[in-house]
């Protein structure tokens, strides 16, 4: 199991690794799911504070991606969001290099009216890339895509965290107006997100530069090869270096792109569909999809009475049925390889290994059926003379045990059977019934009468007195 942070999320696996922090995969034990955990790695003032700038952008769209909680724990802080396996579109770049340009626009509209959200927030994404892209696993299907990574982010009007002469970004996806060290605005996200459609198109990394030299010297280029005429105007109208000829909002560029896409070609039957794979890979051992697994318990095992392995085995064998006597007869003569030995045939009970069970009583096979031998005539005993006392009771324990008959019940009470008692003028005198227990019902212990009466009666004087003492008061 992992570290638990904050008594709620247990980290579980690094997935990635941010500006200011690594991002987990982690289990919310309080609303039951897998989140990401973006954990901050240094503590300094200036990373905190933009730290708590990040985390406090609450934005609920599909198509971003904005922290949802965040805990601290020591010295240690973090913000969850949801968790997004499909990777980055550098992943899908380096799977399938440039992208058919139907599936281009698909991603760019979903991209812009994420866009258009953030900024209607008043918020400057400052960071637009294909690695702060997520993409969901979604298969073959249709991509869904999430705008994310918001740690450089700020509002129109705050107070900069930068110092002078310094410009936060990606290299590579910096509007030019960035370069100058003009003040955020949404413009300079809408030049990043053509160089994204740019690399999404062609597979690699635009320069920059040589665009914005090319514009400033030449205007709009011809379209390069591979983008249809249609697209490339729009995506001439988001690379325009002055930003006043640039797309000023994300609705009106997403507005663009919906009358581009309707010009364009269809898609080739013969052409290969995108697969957005899942980059994350699966759980570690010890967790499931419904989160941790918990650890087997061990089953109790009675101080008192430990029962070993070998143990166990005895008490399954004691508990397998034997074949009846009478059924092995009836299967006929034995083979001689099945042949039983002389010794073991002579003995009237078959020994079994005799075990003790869970709850401390032994299996004892049923003995096996005997037949009783038929009762002999006595013989007539010779005339006596009649004796003036009785005959002694005769000792029945020590009669022989063939006489004994057995039922095959596993249990049986030993007062099942009537008393055996010799038949009448045997001339042996009738047991005495055994004397009833001589109970006297215990009467729970009193005052006698010549006690209780007066003292009732001095109740009642005292009663009454009383009374008329109150009426006279």
């Amino acid at each position: 199991m992992g570290e638990v942070f904050a008594g709620r999320y247990e980290l579980i696996d690094p997935i990635g690794r941010g500006g200011v922090g690594a991002v987990w995969r982690a289990w919310d034990h309080r609303r039951r799911r897998y989140v990401a955990a973006k954990v901050l790695q240094q503590s300094d003032a200036h990373t905190l504070l933009r730290f708590v700038r990040e985390q406090a952008l609450r934005i609920e769209h599909p198509h971003v991606l904005a922290p949802a909680s965040w805990a601290a724990d020591d010295d240690k802080v973090l913000f969850t969001m949801d968790l997004v396996s499909g990777g980055s579109l550098a992943h899908v770049i380096g799977d399938y290099g440039p992208l058919p340009p139907r599936f281009v626009c698909t991603l760019l509209d979903q991209l812009l009216s994420g866009l258009s959200t953030v900024h209607a927030e008043g918020v400057v994404h400052r960071d637009i890339k294909p690695a702060n892209i997520l993409m969901e696993a979604t298969g073959t299907g249709r991509p869904h895509l999430r705008l994310s990574d918001f740690g450089i982010s700020m509002r129109k009007g705050e107070p900069r965290l930068t110092e002078t002469n310094y410009v936060v970004g990606t290299p590579g996806y910096f509007a030019p107006e960035q370069m100058m060290g003009a003040e955020p605005d949404f413009p300079a996200d809408l030049f990043a997100v053509g160089l994204v459609a740019l690399y999404l198109l062609q597979g690699k990394k635009p320069d920059a530069q040589a665009i914005v030299e090319h514009f400033a010297s030449y205007g709009t280029p011809a379209a390069p090869e591979g983008i249809p005429e249609p697209l490339w105007q729009v995506l001439a109208g988001l690379l325009q270096p002055d930003p006043q000829a640039r797309f000023r909002t994300a609705t009106g560029a997403r507005k663009a792109l919906t009358a581009a896409v309707e010009m364009l070609p269809e898609a080739a039957p013969e052409d290969e569909p995108v697969e957005v794979f899942d980059q994350i890979g699966p759980l570690p051992p010890g967790f499931g999809p419904t989160g941790p697994i918990p650890a087997p318990t061990p089953t109790p095992q009675d101080p008192q009475n430990p029962q070993t392995p070998q143990d166990a085995r005895d008490g399954q064998n004691a508990q397998t049925p034997q074949t009846p006597r009478s059924a092995q007869d009836a299967q006929g003569p034995r083979p001689p390889s099945q042949a039983v030995p002389q010794q073991a045939a002579q003995q009237p009970y078959a020994q079994s290994p005799v075990s003790m069970s869970e709850t401390g009583s032994f299996h004892l096979p049923p003995p096996p059926r005997q037949t009783a031998p038929s009762p002999q005539p006595a013989a007539p005993l010779p005339a006596q003379a009649a004796s003036p006392y009785a005959a002694p009771v005769p000792d029945l324990s020590q009669s022989p045990t063939s006489a004994v008959q057995h039922e095959p019940a596993l249990t049986r009470a030993y007062t099942v059977g009537q008393p055996q008692t010799p038949a009448p003028g045997a001339g042996v005198a009738p047991h005495p019934p055994a004397p009833a227990p001589a109970y006297a019902p215990q009467k729970r212990p009193g005052p006698s009468r010549k006690v209780a009466v007066p003292v009732l009666l001095v109740a009642l004087v005292c009663f009454a007195v009383g009374i008329w003492a109150l009426t006279q008061s």
